[in-house]
């Protein structure tokens, strides 16, 4: 998956967001737990760790949709460090259960927030193709997906959200 038109709109929501709300400080490490955040949030909706309950996961959809706003604050942590150059998905890590990928997901953003290399970022994205894979979507369904919460957070921006 070409990963340039992804950046490229991220970049202009990251303008706009920063602009219409007055950022000007350094809002990296924000977004680095705000990523943990959602992540944290699609793990929970997948339920593959409570393994006390017998409730399945939420639907794909809903999966897809937390997903994808994972996909936000890895491009605009990206472009915070320069890497945007990124075209393509790297090839996903080696498959494991969704409990480790999780874990997996979660130590890559903790190494990239510290290191912020380009090999721990294209780590970071190996990982999440990765849980892409485990999660049964595919790159086209991560873009459509991609581009619709996109224009939900324009919309929310004008909404005061």
């Amino acid at each position: 998956m070409n990963l340039q038109e992804l950046f490229h709109m991220q970049r202009e929501l990251d303008r706009y967001i920063q602009s219409n709300r007055n950022v000007g400080e350094s809002v990296f490490r924000k977004k680095v737990l705000a990523l943990q955040v959602e992540l944290s949030e699609l793990a929970n909706e997948t339920r593959c760790f409570k393994f006390w309950s017998t409730k399945g996961p939420s639907d794909k959809s809903t999966l897809l949709e937390e997903y994808v706003d994972c996909i936000h604050f890895i491009l605009s942590l990206g472009i915070e460090k320069g890497f945007e150059s990124l075209e393509q998905w790297p090839e996903p890590i080696g498959e494991q259960d969704l409990t480790e990928l999780f874990l997996s997901a979660h130590q890559s953003i903790g190494r990239f927030a510290e290191q912020s290399s380009f090999e721990e970022y294209d780590n970071l994205w190996r990982t999440f193709g990765a849980l892409a894979k485990a999660l049964g979507f595919s790159y086209g369904e991560v873009l459509a997906a991609y581009v619709e919460k996109n224009e939900i957070n324009y919309k929310r921006q004008q909404q005061g959200y």
